[in-house]
Parts: structure tokens; C-alpha cells; sequence
């Protein structure tokens, strides 16, 4: 859902900018609560895996792919705050260096990708596991609404950005239309995606993960051969087995592999807004992007002819800049968070 530039005129763009800009300054001043030594490398790593998964676009009709958009991904794990800045680094890294979602357009993209989908996800998060029983599963569960809900909620953001800013004169009830109907199912892939790795990290360190803060089970004692709830108070499930460094390794390879390898047979059918942008006539006012002769436009690696390694070679060096960018960022907010606390 990267908006190019020219989708959007000047005036609302400038606005966006304007919201972005509050809203990472709100972030940062946010994320010093979410963040400590645990947590500050995991956020990182939480960015490169986000900007791995956005390559591996997937088939959600015909002749359309969605990817990842993070926002409730990065909530859960690392708390709404965090996830905001985690979406905003991938969106940055993205933007300069490969050329994907307009410069001029940062302000749409953040508004819209970081804060629309980190903000609703982490809404409905909140709002379910206060109704469900503080379970592994109940967590995962709401992991999926979620994200599922943060997707055409993003799409319905974009829709009212262009209401107000659209360059070109289109039926914005049918630009509606299709934005939440393709994103709807755009929302399910990402559900699925943001399910299965909260689980995945849950099932091996649910200290780490923001959203299963408190996560608890009830103690068992057994009666007359029958396991039954004890009545005390409950007790934290504690983290085993898998050290922090090992599940950043783990983390880390993974979202190399992702983009260096299975990017490769990702769709290439246009995502849900190049789709409807290309079927409603929005995209007649799109211009070039300002980085369109970056050495990695279009995940490429300029004069590298074969494809598989052109490709490759720009997903690994994109995951490499995200961790560190994103891991230089959080330890920064951790470390001002440190000093404050000691004066």
C-alpha cells in the first residue's frame, strides 16, 4: 500500500507530513516506557522482519498480491509506541533507498501504514484480551483480529487522504469500494502472518512479547488423582529454554532468508492500491520517484543481471541497513530513557 508520489497534492501531503512527524515525536517519547536492554534489540530485529515480509507480496485475486503492512505485528510484540517507529524505519529505508512509496508522499505512507494500522491493531489487541482468558491462544487469536481489522482500516484511511487530496477527479465511492473490498482479503494474509509469529515467539519467550505482558496461568494441584485450579494467586509463565541472543540469531536469519531467497518467488501481480489505482485511474498523475536511480530502485541491485542474485543481494542489504538503523534508533530511545531515570 505504498502511495507514490502524485497520488495526493501538496497541501494534504504537507498535513501528513505534519501528523507523521507529531506522531514519531509522541512515539519516541512513548517507546522510553516500552523499551529496556530485553526489548531495545528486539525492536530492531522486529523492523527488518517487517521490511522482509513486505517483499514476499502473496495472490489475493485475480491478477492482485498484498504484503505485510506490520502495523499490528510491531504492536504486539513490541508495544504501540515502538511499533509506530518500527513501520516508520521500514518506511524510511524503503522510500531513500529502493525507490518504494514517494518522498513526497512519507507523510501519506506513515500516517497511514505506521499509525492507522498500529493504532487500530493495538485498539482491538487491548480490547479483546481484557475479555478473553490470559492464554497463549487467546493472545494468538487477538493477534489475528487485529491485524486483520488494521488492513482495510488502513485502506479506509487512504480513501479519505484521497477525498480530501485526490489529483485526480474519480468516484470515490468506487476507489472505497475496492480499497476495502481487496484489502479485506490483503487482511487475511496479514493475520495469518501476524498469528503465527506472535505464536512462534510466545511459544519460546512470552516475556519479550509487549502484548503477553502478564500473560498467566493458574497453578494445578492434584486431588484425589484430578488436576484442579488452585486457589492462588496466578503465576507469570516463565520464559525457558531459548536465550535472547538465540532467538535475535534465529529472528535475524530468518528475515535474511526471507529476502534473499523466498522474495524471489513472491507474486508479481500489483498490490492492492497499484491495482485499484491502475483499474480507477488514480495512478494518472503519478510522477517518478525521486530515488528512481538509487543503486537498489525496485529491491535490484543495479548492474547485477541476474535476476534471483540482483534480487537477493537488495533483500539481505535491505534487511542489514533496517537492523541497524532500527536497532541504532531503540537503543538510543532506551539509553535517553536510562539517563532520565538516573538524574
Amino acid at each position: 500500500m505504498h502511495v507514490p508520489d502524485g497520488f495526493i497534492d501538496a497541501p494534504v501531503s504537507a498535513a501528513t507530513g505534519v501528523v507523521a512527524a507529531a506522531a514519531i515525536a509522541v512515539s519516541l517519547r512513548g517507546a522510553r516506557r516500552e523499551l529496556d536492554e530485553r526489548t531495545a534489540p528486539l525492536a530492531g530485529l522486529v523492523a527488518a522482519f517487517i521490511f522482509a515480509v513486505q517483499m514476499l507480496n502473496f495472490p489475493v485475486a485475480a491478477g492482485t498480491s498484498g504484503h505485510l503492512l506490520g502495523g499490528a505485528l510491531a504492536a504486539i510484540l513490541v508495544g504501540p509506541y515502538t511499533g509506530v517507529l518500527c513501520v516508520s524505519v521500514v518506511l524510511l529505508m524503503q522510500g531513500i533507498l529502493f525507490a518504494d512509496g514517494g518522498l513526497t508522499a512519507l507523510g501519506v505512507n506513515i500516517t497511514d501504514m505506521a499509525i492507522t494500522t498500529t493504532v487500530v491493531a493495538y485498539a482491538v489487541f487491548r480490547g479483546l484480551v481484557k475479555v478473553l482468558p490470559r492464554t497463549r491462544r487467546s493472545i494468538t487469536a487477538a493477534s489475528f483480529v487485529a491485524a486483520l481489522l488494521s488492513v482495510p482500516a488502513a485502506a479506509l484511511v487512504f480513501t479519505f487522504l484521497y477525498s480530501l487530496g485526490g489529483t485526480t477527479d474519480v468516484s470515490l465511492t468506487k476507489v472505497a469500494t475496492a480499497m476495502i473490498g481487496v484489502h479485506v482479503l490483503i487482511g487475511i494474509g496479514e493475520a495469518a502472518i501476524t498469528a503465527l509469529t506472535v505464536g512462534a515467539v510466545i511459544a519460546v519467550r512470552p516475556d519479550l512479547v509487549y502484548g503477553a505482558r502478564g500473560l498467566e496461568q493458574r497453578l494445578k494441584l492434584r486431588v484425589n488423582g484430578e488436576l484442579v485450579d488452585a486457589p492462588t494467586r496466578l503465576e507469570p509463565v516463565a520464559a525457558r529454554g531459548t536465550s535472547r541472543r538465540k532467538l535475535w540469531i534465529t529472528g535475524l536469519a530468518a528475515s535474511l532468508l526471507l529476502a534473499g531467497f523466498v522474495s524471489f518467488y513472491a507474486s508479481s501481480n500489483p498490490d492492492g492500491l497499484e491495482k485499484v489505482a491502475a483499474d480507477q485511474g488514480i495512478d494518472r498523475q503519478a510522477k517518478e520517484h525521486a530515488s528512481a536511480d538509487s543503486p537498489l530502485a525496485d529491491y535490484g541491485v543495479r548492474d547485477v543481471d541476474d535476476a534471483r542474485l540482483s534480487g537477493g543481494l537488495a533483500g539481505v542489504i535491505g534487511v542489514g541497513v533496517t537492523v541497524v538503523a532500527g536497532t541504532g534508533v531503540f537503543w538510543a530511545v532506551r539509553k535517553r530513557r536510562s539517563t532520565s531515570q538516573a538524574a
